[in-house]
């Protein structure tokens, strides 16, 4: 066996090892909880019931603040979920802790050794830290976000989903008119818009995209052995590209957020460290486009299914803002994440203990019937349809909220307006990810530009 047989084994056993204390025992519980009837584990275990999992969070609204989810207290009430968000009493769940497993668990974590590289809930990720790490971090790259960048690059995104429409109609014409929505126009508009923002090849945006892909899952708990080693595969070659790139700016940098991250220092004259740096460039350009491709997505799908609310756009473009909040509302790209507790405290006068996880089912918060009329429903005139929490909120909210909210309205808008009688081919195909929802693919037919709605 030579050497690099030898070291390749040994990175499959320890992440076999790693995969089995984490991944492997949370399967089990799930499948237990699931057995039992819990409805937030049956979420968890079954891709088919993500396909509309909104009946599960309903057998969790009850009156009580929370209620027991597969794993914590989990809330899908919107008014504690904001509470906790917004409370320091409550920090970012760091994917390296282990002190809440079994001796034996944290054991085989010990044997197997870190990760070999670092995921987006791992620490130094601003997903994974808190303040004064996350301010420092945030502070370096909020610029290139803020509304006045934005809007800046409003008239670049619209050229580019122009660009992309062209692509698209040249496509369908060579092909009988069926196309994929998500391959050929959701996911390449925000890929394109992130990598010119940051400085990288938009010649591979393809790649870019299949990394993301495979990474994605690594904010999911309890995956299989094939995904976990897919993810850490993943994570690895896109952690060796980064690595590079970002050596080639230090040579020669350009007018870019990531040339900038590089020379970057901050009030004390420290800059970011090569791992901090890292990880901060992957989560900003990882999640530069993984929201809006499932919001530009799920936006079409909902539109598909209420030709009246499309009618209503058609006549009044001016409510293309609220429509795209009402999709992130209705069928939110982020469905949950978590908090830990700092110290002991109380939610909604419900003592939480320090140590404690509590989960908040963010797609079903958007759902309190508490906060919107008929809940359900799609409505692009829904007055308080901005009130979701799927940007999260407090000092985590979503960095690039505008950057996506814009880009999915210049998307949707560009993309209906061209082909007012676009159709579904067919059901599409939703991710298997359960903290991500969105579409995989999603085929649809373009009719005539002079159709009409039906």
């Amino acid at each position: 066996m030579t050497v690099r047989d030898s070291t390749v084994r040994d990175s499959t056993v320890r992440s076999a090892v790693r995969w089995a204390a984490t991944h492997g025992a949370m399967r089990l519980a799930i499948r237990a909880r699931a057995r039992a009837g819990n409805p937030d584990a049956e979420v968890l275990r079954d891709p088919a019931v993500r396909e509309d999992p909104f009946p599960r969070y309903e057998r969790l609204r009850t009156p009580a603040p929370f209620a027991p989810g597969a794993f914590a207290k989990a809330t899908v009430h919107h008014a504690v979920c904001t509470e906790v968000l917004r409370s320091d009493a409550f920090g970012q769940i760091a994917g390296g802790r282990t002190d809440g497993l079994p001796p034996v668990l944290r054991a085989a974590l010990r044997l197997a050794g870190p990760r070999p590289t670092v995921g987006p809930i791992d620490p130094p990720s601003m997903l994974a830290v808190d303040p004064p790490e996350h301010t420092r971090y945030r502070r370096l790259v909020t610029r290139a976000f803020s509304a006045r960048a934005v809007a800046r690059l409003r008239e670049r995104t619209r050229l580019v989903a122009d660009e992309l429409l062209d692509d698209l109609e040249r496509e369908a014409a060579a092909s009988g008119g069926r196309v994929d929505l998500v391959a050929r126009y959701a996911s390449l508009l925000p890929v394109t818009v992130i990598s010119e923002v940051l400085g990288v090849p938009v010649s591979m945006r393809e790649q870019f995209l299949a990394w993301g892909d495979g990474a994605t899952p690594s904010l999911d708990m309890g995956l299989d052995f094939r995904t976990h080693r897919a993810v850490e595969r993943n994570l690895g070659e896109l952690d060796a590209w980064l690595r590079g790139h970002l050596r080639r700016l230090r040579r020669e940098p350009g007018d870019d957020l990531l040339s900038a991250l590089v020379t970057a220092a901050d009030e004390d004259g420290g800059g970011l460290g090569e791992q901090e740096l890292l990880s901060t460039a992957a989560l900003v350009f990882g999640a530069g486009f993984e929201t809006t491709v499932n919001l530009v997505g799920n936006g079409a799908a909902q539109l598909f299914a209420a030709p009246d609310q499309r009618r209503l756009l058609a006549e009044d473009p001016s409510l293309w803002p609220n429509a795209v909040d009402e999709v992130l509302r209705v069928d939110s790209p982020v469905q949950r994440t978590g908090r830990l507790a700092r110290r002991d405290t109380t939610v909604a006068g419900t003592p939480v203990r320090e140590g404690e996880l509590v989960l908040l089912v963010l797609a079903a918060a958007n759902r309190d019937p508490q906060v919107f009329d008929d809940p359900a429903a799609f409505d692009v005139t829904r007055a308080n349809a901005r009130d979701h929490v799927a940007f999260s909120s407090g000092i985590h909210y979503c960095l690039g909220a505008a950057l996506a909210r814009m880009e999915g309205e210049v998307a949707l808008r560009a993309l209906f307006e061209r082909f007012p009688g676009l159709a579904p081919a067919g059901t599409g195909r939703r991710r298997r990810t359960i903290i991500l929802r969105g579409y995989e693919s999603l085929p649809v037919v373009l009719a005539p530009r002079a159709a009409v709605l039906g």
